[in-house]
């Protein structure tokens, strides 16, 4: 059996003479159409440890609480794509260097959580659709992706027998409008990271695919 380059995977075999000498190594987790959701429906999240960090300067943000709104349906062979959705954030008790607070605000929700692999009980995937915005004692920044204007893809994981929905800290999160206060704490286009630990609740929520 030889196993097809991952370059090939995903796509569209044609052709009966290469259908009958091939076999596509593609993983189940990885395959369209084999993600299920139980338990689902509207649920909140709750985190008490994210951070906000400027990759390039090292300035955090910290919030004693955030709070998510969201619902994931249930399914059975889905795709993973928009397989659950974030409705709303909220951060409470911000606060960054010398003791200035902050409030942070997010936009461009609903934001979609798409399942991309899975191994045991864990699924990882990505937060798109990304942008929030901050502000206090005078500093001022937004929040986005590649540019100002588009929004930003976090990575994410989520845990069935802990019902840990994982911001990991990874993606193309960048700070822009950058004023005031914030300017050398915090400069338009540098890269940032977000990361915190979300327990959702009620803790029935599973995604699964064999």
């Amino acid at each position: 059996m030889r196993k097809v380059s991952p370059l090939v995977k995903g796509g569209v075999v044609t052709g009966a003479a290469l259908a009958a000498s091939l076999v596509l190594a593609i993983s189940p987790a990885s395959a369209a159409g084999t993600w299920s959701v139980t338990g689902g429906g509207a649920f909140t999240a709750t985190s008490t440890n994210t951070v906000l960090k400027d990759t390039v300067t090292g300035t955090t943000l910290t919030c004693k609480t955030s709070s998510a709104t969201g619902s994931a349906p249930n399914t059975t062979g889905a795709s993973g794509t928009g397989i659950a959705s974030i409705a709303g954030v909220t951060w409470t008790t911000c606060s960054g260097p010398l003791g200035i607070t902050f409030t942070v605000t997010a936009d461009n929700t609903p934001w979609a959580l798409n399942a991309v692999s899975y191994s045991g009980g864990v699924t990882t995937g990505t937060l798109t659709g990304v942008e929030a915005h901050i502000s206090g004692l005078g500093c001022t920044a937004t929040f986005a992706g590649a540019s100002a204007t588009t929004p930003a893809t976090l990575d994410v994981s989520y845990t069935n027998s802990t019902h840990d929905l994982k911001v990991l800290g990874t993606g193309n999160l960048h700070a822009y409008n950058v004023s005031g206060t914030c300017l050398g704490l915090i400069n338009t286009g540098d890269a940032t990271s977000y990361t915190g630990d979300y327990i959702v609740s009620p803790s029935t929520l599973q995604i699964t695919s064999p």
